[in-house]
């Protein structure tokens, strides 16, 4: 595991999400600042899954202050089965309902991921991760929802966790699937011009 440098001047993690924070770590990055980007995450009528993703990550980089010189990261992850988008559950009630849906079936983690660079170029990408379910019985999903694991997570589960029992295969990026895709975000920071070896 690489160790974490001294925080990178002009890094902002436009993101409240300890794991996001832990991924860029191990990246060997630490930002300068983290800002929490205040963005209305309600789905546009027939918004696709991708635009959404990439929109809402656009939308949370420009939420943020930037000042001089700072480089602003900023990501979504958004579940997607079909067209359908599972955002976080509201509750208990629909964090069950989307573990049903997914139960049995192969869905979409759609990561993506915005960088506005010191001189305010915007550059973004998305990760599409396929995972697949196995079957969950009733049983697996009252008690994942019990032990409140999957509230505030897109599509009501992390795989880092319990979860990743559930997963039968998964074809992507892991990390993505858990909140950074570190190749692409690596690449965007490199681009950025951020010193990464």
């Amino acid at each position: 595991m690489i160790e974490a440098r001294a925080a990178i001047p002009g890094l902002v993690l436009a993101s409240t999400s300890p794991r996001r924070l832990e991924l860029l770590g191990r990246l060997g990055l630490t930002p300068a600042r983290i800002a929490a980007p205040d963005v209305d995450e309600t789905p546009r009528r027939d918004e696709e899954p991708r635009a959404y993703a990439t929109r809402i990550a656009l939308a949370k980089a420009q939420a943020v202050e930037r000042h001089d010189g700072e480089v602003v990261l900023a990501g979504d992850t958004t579940i997607a089965a079909g067209r359908r988008i599972l955002g976080k559950p509201a509750d208990d009630a629909d964090l069950a309902a989307m573990l049903r849906l997914l139960s049995g079936r192969r869905h979409h983690c759609l990561s993506a991921i915005c960088v506005i660079d010191a001189e305010g170029r915007i550059r973004s990408r998305l990760s599409d991760t396929v995972v697949a379910f196995r079957p969950l019985t009733h049983a697996e999903i009252d008690a994942y929802v019990a032990c409140g694991e999957g509230q505030g997570k897109a599509g009501g589960y992390a795989i880092q966790g319990r979860a990743e029992a559930f997963v039968r295969f998964l074809h992507g990026s892991h990390s993505g699937v858990v909140g950074l895709p570190l190749t692409e975000t690596r690449a965007l920071l490199k681009a950025a011009g951020l010193p990464l070896a």
